[in-house]
This record gives structure tokens, C-alpha cells and sequence, in this order.
């Protein structure tokens, strides 16, 4: 064992190599050290008989550096920043969301501050130099028979559950039924089929939690990180949209996205404020599979709407009074064109216009091409489609072809600036960029294209 001089050497050593690449080193070393308190005191050492140089120590070989972006910066979404202030006339400030792939090829989710000029022009903020990581906040109470449907929707056997479940209230806490689960696998005999069920479980309840970044960082420096049993693999295309609410005239930003663990895809809800604190949720109902989900930015005859995928192949749609539980979903569009026979889904939130609801589209065709297209729907009913344009609008240029997953462009949301769309889009699976197409021109192809 190293002696309390050794210490203080490779410490101050490993502070002066890396100090400089990160804030508040002191704080992430203790934190790390916590996380492993139960290993260190299974081997019989005090923890709280260690100084805290040897903690911070400890702390520092439970650490390494992890390049979020290595891999690939691609499926970027658009909104409009919550801040207008000290702009020009023609400019909006706008936030950027992409899904940045690092080593392991893990997903995360990363954001940039822009500004949209007059003329259309994109200037990406400066970008922080240094990674948040977010506070975990789990939820403080479940609601019981909503967490049974969703076990139910997952395929887990009742006769694996009932046991534990029952002896719960109708209201629970997180630690409750982690501690349920842990007496049941006490028990001398407990089959694999029991233990995948509750595994299972702790990947559901692991789902819903809260991520609270410091006030003090910048928006580029928030890595939302796969931090659930149900994302260990990743979190994937983030679709954020800002829904206005007629009812009270207030605004929240969400997000629909992908979590992926490895061999099952959960899709799941972020809502923010603030872009400081995101609440993370699964959705609810048979309404809510695959992947491909997109909420309307307001909501239709009282209710919420929500774009979908369920089968994989088609476009649907959805609608609901609560925003985390989705039914019935009606079938919207099929693949029609060439260019789009493999499969077709959205390419984020649809867009309001006062002659219906702009939906980007993606269509994947011969040799896995992917292309952009757009249709546009009914503002009262938007399972009418009034038009659909029968050539994509954006294919990838010859430049735009070699990357991780080759012949893709592909976007998770667009906006609407000074006349223009403003569709930002991946390039192949490795970079991003992004088209202005005049909205006149298009409405007018559009109604052209009358169905």
C-alpha cells in the first residue's frame, strides 16, 4: 500500500497533467471515490478513516477521459433559443442538439448555441472547453398500476412480478422496490427466468430520473450521457421541439429519443425549461415502439399528437391528452416513391405554416440510400396529407456519400426562419450540415403535388 507521502506525489503529479482539462477535478475525484465505497470497504478498509488526499486518489484511478464526439457528430435537431435578446433585425438565436458518438461507439447528446442571420447564415457559438456531468435525481414516487401496465408492455410475466409488486403501495419510492427485489434475490431459489424479470425491472425504473447541470456551465459543455440501465448503449436521435401550450400561453421544450441497451430500444421523453435540468421518462401505451417518435408543436383539438413508426416501414400518428402515454396509432403514410420503397419515417417535429403542418420526411431506397422529402398535412385533421413531394428534396451529394453508415443524409427537426426552411441534416453518419430552401417555392411545389 502506498504511504501518505506516495500519495500526495501521484496525486499532485496527476493534478498538474490534468487540472487544466477539466473543472472542479477535486469534486469529480471525491464523487468517483463515493461510487466506490462498497468496494473498498469489502476489503475492510474504513472509508471514513481514509484522508482526503487518498480518497481524491482513489478517486483519480476510478477516472478516465472520454472523448464524446471521436466517432461521429451527425442526426442534429433545431430549436429556438428561450433567449431573443440583443439580436439584429432578421437574426434569431437558435439551439443546436446533435447525437455525438465517442468511444465504444456510445451516444450521447450534445449542444450548440447559434445564431441565424438575416440572410440565413448559421454562426455556431463558441464552444466550451471543458464536460459537465449532471447531478442524477431519481423520481420520488411511482405510481403503481402505471408502472404495472408498462411491465405488461415489455413482455414481463406477472407470475415473476405479483410477488414483490403487491406488497407495494400504490405510491412507491425508487428504494422501495430496489429493496423488494433484493430480498427476492436472496431467497435460496430464484430461476434465471425470475432473475431476467427482475433485471427487467430495474431497467424500467432506472428510466425515469432527472439530470440537474451547474448553473455556471456553458450549453456546449452538457453532455446529456447514458446514465439509465435502459442506455448503456446509448442515447439516439433526440427530436426536440418547442410545444406551446394555448391553455395557460406557457412553452416547454421536449424531446423524444432513442435508449438503447445493448439489445433492446426503450423510447423515452426529456423535458426541459431551461436546457439546465432535463426530466428523463419513458413513454407509455402501444403506441409507443420502434423508434422514429416526434411531437407536434402544439396541440390538435385539446389534444396532444405525436408522429410515429410503429411497425417500422410506415408513418403514423397519434393522439393523446397526457404527453407520456400513447394508443391507437392511426396509419398516416406509406412508402409510394422509389426513392423511399425500403422504409420512410420523420425527420423530426412537423413544423406549423399557415397552410397545414410541414412534415419532413426520410426514405430509405435502393443500395440503403437515404433521402429527405416533404409533405404537408391538415392544421384541423393532419391525417389529411394535402401534399407530398414525389423527388426527395435533399439526396446526398457525391462529397456527402463515404462515412460511418454510407449514402445517408438524415435530420431530427427543422425550423422556420425569415421565409426559409432551415433543415439542418447528417451527412452520412460522421458530420452535419445544413440546407435553407425557400418556403414559397416549396408550398407552391407542394400544392402542385396536391393528393
Amino acid at each position: 500500500m502506498l504511504d501518505e507521502p506516495q500519495v500526495r506525489l501521484i496525486l499532485e503529479q496527476t493534478l498538474r497533467e490534468f487540472a487544466g482539462r477539466h473543472r472542479n477535478l477535486f469534486e469529480v475525484f471525491h464523487r468517483h471515490c463515493e461510487q466506490i465505497n462498497p468496494i473498498i470497504e469489502r476489503y475492510g478498509i474504513p472509508y471514513d478513516q481514509l484522508t482526503d488526499q487518498r480518497k481524491m486518489l482513489l478517486g483519480a484511478y476510478s477516472t478516465m477521459e472520454y472523448a464524446v464526439e471521436a466517432a461521429a457528430l451527425f442526426n442534429p435537431s433545431i430549436v429556438e433559443d428561450p433567449d431573443q435578446t440583443f439580436l439584429e433585425a432578421g437574426e434569431k438565436r437558435v439551439i443546436l442538439s446533435f447525437r455525438a458518438t465517442g468511444e465504444g461507439h456510445i451516444s450521447s447528446v450534445v449542444f450548440r448555441r447559434a445564431i441565424l442571420d438575416k440572410e440565413n447564415n448559421l454562426r455556431i457559438v463558441k464552444v466550451g472547453k471543458h464536460i459537465e456531468m449532471a447531478e442524477i435525481i431519481h423520481k420520488n414516487l411511482y405510481d403503481k398500476k402505471r408502472f404495472i401496465t408498462k411491465m405488461s408492455e415489455m413482455h414481463i410475466p406477472e407470475k415473476y412480478t405479483a410477488g414483490f409488486m403487491e406488497t407495494l403501495p400504490e405510491k412507491f419510492e425508487y428504494m422501495m422496490l430496489l429493496n423488494s427485489m433484493d430480498r427476492m434475490l436472496e431467497k435460496e431459489f430464484v430461476s434465471a427466468e425470475q432473475r431476467k424479470a427482475i433485471v427487467e425491472i430495474t431497467w424500467l425504473i432506472d428510466s425515469y430520473y432527472d439530470v440537474q447541470f451547474q448553473g455556471d456551465s456553458d450549453l456546449s459543455e452538457r453532455v446529456i450521457f447514458p446514465l439509465s440501465a435502459s442506455e448503456k448503449n446509448g442515447i439516439e436521435d433526440a427530436r426536440f421541439v418547442r410545444l406551446y401550450d394555448e391553455d395557460d400561453h406557457s412553452v416547454k421544450v421536449y424531446a423524444t429519443y432513442t435508449a438503447f441497451n445493448g439489445q433492446t430500444i426503450l423510447p423515452k421523453l426529456l423535458a426541459t425549461k431551461d436546457f439546465y435540468t432535463f426530466r428523463m421518462m419513458p413513454l407509455l401505451g402501444n403506441g409507443a415502439q420502434n423508434k422514429n417518435l416526434a411531437l407536434f408543436p402544439r396541440k390538435i383539438n385539446g389534444n396532444y399528437a405525436m408522429l410515429a413508426r410503429v411497425d417500422g416501414i410506415n408513418n403514423y400518428i397519434m393522439y393523446s391528452s397526457r404527453i407520456t402515454v400513447w394508443n391507437n396509432p392511426i396509419l398516416l403514410q406509406e412508402p409510394e416513391f422509389p426513392w423511399e420503397l425500403n422504409h420512410m419515417g420523420n425527420c423530426g417535429s412537423p413544423l406549423w405554416t399557415p397552410e397545414g403542418w410541414l412534415l419532413i420526411t426520410h426514405g430509405v431506397g435502393p443500395m440503403r440510400r437515404y433521402c429527405i422529402g416533404v409533405s404537408l398535412l391538415s392544421l384541423s385533421d393532419p391525417t389529411q396529407v394535402i401534399g407530398r413531394l414525389k423527388e426527395p428534396l435533399l439526396v446526398p451529394l457525391e462529397r456527402e456519400r463515404e462515412g460511418y453508415v454510407p449514402n445517408v443524409v438524415y435530420s431530427c427537426g427543422a425550423l422556420i426562419h425569415n421565409d426559409s426552411l432551415i433543415l439542418p441534416y447528417a451527412i452520412s453518419d460522421y458530420a452535419s450540415s445544413y440546407a435553407v430552401i425557400s418556403l414559397p417555392v416549396l408550398m407552391e411545389v407542394l400544392r402542385n403535388n396536391h393528393l
